[in-house]
């Protein structure tokens, strides 16, 4: 974590916390529940020790024979005995949005409503999978002023997070951008686009550059 942090720190770098995304949280035993929270226990060391201010987790909806009240309740054990531990490295957490169980403003609102400290990580991906029709604005709408980061990359709809290159999939990304400095948000973006070329990652940091600049002229601010 100290060289991490010296190279970080010489490049004039800020970095975001990312954990993964098959920890137990939910877990119906509680010993592999209680073990997934010192995992990110540990995680929070790390993160400390290279600088982050705001580490995601994943919601857990894998509890077998057991209905969704019971994951939720489990999720938000999971992330009361947390927090403070979080608080106290100076660390706050936020919840990434994920298809099918934790995409909508209400689903992800039975965690966020109850701990208000907790914020948003907006996967726009991950908003348009599962899914009639993105659920990008009406999670800005209910949670835009608890936004702490994003992560971007685009698929086709459907079920598959193909984490493509921004512009190959149906991800509307201008109205995306739109949203995004409609609610006041210039903080970290993570293009979370899964190549072995390096090409496509640059063409995506250049797109959205170049869209970010065109809708900064034409959204209004304040």
């Amino acid at each position: 974590p100290v060289a991490i942090r010296r190279v970080l720190d010489r490049h004039g770098l800020g970095v975001v916390g990312h954990t993964a995304f098959y920890l137990p949280l939910a877990s119906g035993i509680e010993e592999i529940r209680c073990a997934a929270v010192a995992e990110l226990r540990r995680c929070v060391d790390v993160f400390a020790a290279v600088g982050v201010r705001w580490m995601n987790l994943h919601p857990d909806r894998h509890a077998p024979m057991h209905d969704r009240s019971f994951f939720i309740k489990r999720n938000l054990d999971t992330l009361r005995e947390l927090q403070p531990y979080a608080r106290s490295r100076g660390i706050g957490l936020m919840l990434e949005n994920l298809p099918g169980d934790f995409n909508t403003a209400r689903q992800l609102g039975e965690l966020l409503d109850p701990l208000p400290d907790v914020g948003l990580h907006l996967d726009v991906g991950h908003a348009n999978l599962l899914v009639a029709q993105s659920s990008l604005d009406e999670l800005l709408a209910a949670y835009g002023n608890r936004l702490r980061h994003v992560h971007l990359h685009d698929n086709r709809g459907g079920s598959a997070d193909l984490h493509l290159p921004l512009g190959a999939g149906t991800v509307d990304l201008r109205h995306a951008v739109r949203q995004l400095q409609t609610h006041g948000y210039d903080g970290t973006i993570t293009l979370e686009v899964f190549t072995p070329d390096p090409h496509h990652l640059v063409y995506s940091r250049d797109l959205l550059a170049r869209v970010w600049a065109e809708e900064r002229i034409h959204t209004p601010h304040g």
